[in-house]
Parts: C-alpha cells; sequence; structure tokens
C-alpha cells in the first residue's frame, strides 16, 4: 500500500514544526497580555442593557449601567496589578439595610405586613417569606399598601424574611411574636443604594476591549468610538 510522502516526515521536522508552533502560541499570547488601556468602553449588552466604564489616566474610574428597572453607579480609583486592574469603589459605598419598624397589636384585625422607606412611603415589590406554627411558609410581595394574611389562613406566624430583588438586599430572619403585634412594618434605609461596593474587582483586556470580572458574572466591554 503506497504511503503519502507527508506523512512521514523525519522526526526532526516534526520537532521543528511543534516548536514553531509553540513559539507562534506564546507570541499571541504576549501581544495581548497587556493591562488595559485608559480610555471611554461600552458595555456588549442587550436591547435593555446599556452601560459604561471609564478608565482616566490619573488613576481614576467611572462605572455606570442601566438594565431595566435597575440602576448602577460607581467612581474611585484603579490600580495595576500584574497584567490586569483592580478596581476601588471611593468613598466605600454605605450599603442598604432593613430594620424593624412599628409593631402594632389589633385583634380584630388580620396579620399585616408592610414595609416602607424612612419617610413612611410604602414599596411595592418587596419579595417576603413567612413561616408558621404549622405547614408550607407563605411567599409573595409587598404591594405599596403592604400584604395580609388571608381570614382563612388561621395559622400562626413566627418569621418572616424579606429581600428587595432588584438589588438583592437581603434581610436576616425576624422573628415573630404575633401576642405583641399583628401589624408589622420594616423599614428599607436605601443608604448608597445602587452604588457597586468595587473592592478589587479585576479588569482584564481583550482582543475588543475588557472584561469586568465581578461576582455576579463577566462584563464585556469595547473601546467606545469617538
Amino acid at each position: 500500500m503506497a504511503i503519502s510522502a507527508n506523512l512521514v516526515q523525519h522526526p526532526g521536522m516534526r520537532m521543528g514544526r511543534f516548536l514553531w508552533a509553540i513559539a507562534l502560541l506564546l507570541v499571541s499570547t504576549a501581544a495581548f497580555a497587556v493591562p488595559p488601556a485608559p480610555g471611554d468602553y461600552r458595555l456588549d449588552g442587550g436591547p435593555d442593557v446599556v452601560g459604561g466604564l471609564r478608565l482616566s489616566k490619573d488613576g481614576r474610574f467611572e462605572y455606570w449601567l442601566i438594565a431595566g428597572a435597575l440602576d448602577e453607579q460607581a467612581k474611585g480609583r484603579w490600580e495595576q496589578k500584574d497584567q490586569n486592574i483592580r478596581l476601588f469603589t471611593e468613598p466605600k459605598p454605605k450599603p442598604p439595610i432593613f430594620t424593624v419598624g412599628a409593631q402594632v397589636k389589633e385583634d380584630t384585625a388580620p396579620f399585616t405586613l408592610l414595609v416602607t422607606w424612612p419617610n413612611g412611603e410604602g414599596i411595592g415589590g418587596v419579595d417576603f417569606r413567612i413561616g408558621f406554627d404549622h405547614g408550607e411558609p407563605a411567599t409573595g410581595y409587598t404591594q405599596y399598601y403592604g400584604w395580609s394574611q388571608s381570614p382563612d389562613d388561621t395559622r400562626t406566624p413566627l418569621w418572616v424574611e424579606l429581600v428587595e430583588p432588584i438589588h438583592a438586599i437581603i434581610s436576616p430572619r425576624y422573628a415573630i411574636d404575633a401576642a405583641k403585634g399583628n401589624k408589622l412594618t420594616f423599614i428599607l434605609t436605601p443608604n448608597d443604594l445602587g452604588t457597586v461596593d468595587f473592592d478589587g474587582a479585576t479588569v482584564e483586556a481583550t482582543e475588543s476591549g475588557l472584561v469586568l470580572h465581578r461576582r455576579e458574572g463577566d462584563m464585556p466591554f469595547s473601546k467606545a468610538k469617538r
């Protein structure tokens, strides 16, 4: 059977080609192993997502994002770390927090849950999970006027957990003493709501721009066109 000459090569030729391929790979890798360059970058998002990242030559940065009902922003400094850079929000933002508000006892009223801003304005769309003395927990979300337990549900609530889903603000589990109060108010203090706490988040250069690595996922950016 005839064997093609292309398939029969001297071992030295094969080793030479292998080393040449490795050299090309190292050169290609080195070409992109550089820190992201200062400048303006735009987020490569979907039709309902826009955002940007500005890396200034003086070591400062600005970040912003609009994704549906979510608005984010941050400012601070960046510093080089090896072949990447790290972002640090300054000043360090104070996170939003849930706290316990008024607890009122009304014997003729159903168990009621209300979440408000510090000014007393009700907040709709806050997810809740309520545990009872028996049966499965109840889940749902608040309206601006709160949420009330059905009169047909005679169970006694024992605890409640709250989540503001847009910014992923999670409360601790609050114990409920129904003998002391069946109309419960919780207050969401926004503090620096929407300000991202970049505490060393890595920004890596790519062929088309850069990628911001976050706990929530990677965010690719392209160099903005002037």
